[in-house]
């Protein structure tokens, strides 16, 4: 994407808040964030993706994020998502979305998962540096101590959707 080009943005509603969703022309998601201020999503773009304008559309993100929000967990697979970064954040991403459902590694297991595993600190990056949150599913990843770490949408969202990921009782989050 050229930075004159526009991209495709949708928000939904879910019991964590408004999911933003932001895409290319041909519906790889650039960004998502729950939030009402679709410009701090827009915000986490990497620069050379990020679009001038933005225009509202119907996404097919949007309706895998019902389905998964729905309980179809595995909704999200096959989303095609666009990311630009370095070789180490694009193998991390990458090995974000083999994390399944459910599932969770520590930041040390997930540097081991793309190849550096005494990369803790830039495992820590590569989750913080992405954008499509939801479809890269960096909210998997925890602290070796099991605790959140961080989130760029905050910890309540993050402990829903792994709340929910696991089966358990949701707690009740909103985020804006």
């Amino acid at each position: 994407m050229t930075p004159t080009e526009t991209a495709l943005i949708e928000t939904i509603d879910t019991p964590d808040g408004p999911l933003v969703i932001v895409a290319d022309t041909d519906q790889r998601v650039l960004a998502a964030g729950w939030t009402t201020d679709a410009s701090a999503v827009i915000a986490r773009i990497h620069p050379s993706l990020r679009p001038d304008a933005v225009r509202e559309a119907h996404l097919d993100a949007a309706e895998a994020a019902r389905a998964y929000y729905g309980g179809a967990l595995d909704a999200l697979d096959d989303v095609p998502v666009r990311q630009h970064g370095t070789e180490l954040q694009l193998r991390g991403w990458s090995a974000l979305r083999r994390i399944t459902p459910g599932g969770s590694l520590t930041y040390s297991e997930f540097a081991a998962t793309f190849g550096s595993p005494t990369a803790v600190r830039a495992a820590a990056s590569v989750c913080a540096r992405n954008a499509p949150a939801l479809f890269v599913p960096c909210h998997r990843v925890l602290r070796s101590d099991g605790s959140l770490g961080g989130f760029a949408w905050g910890l309540p969202v993050k402990a829903s959707l792994l709340a929910r990921e696991r089966g358990d009782a949701l707690p009740v989050t909103q985020s804006s």
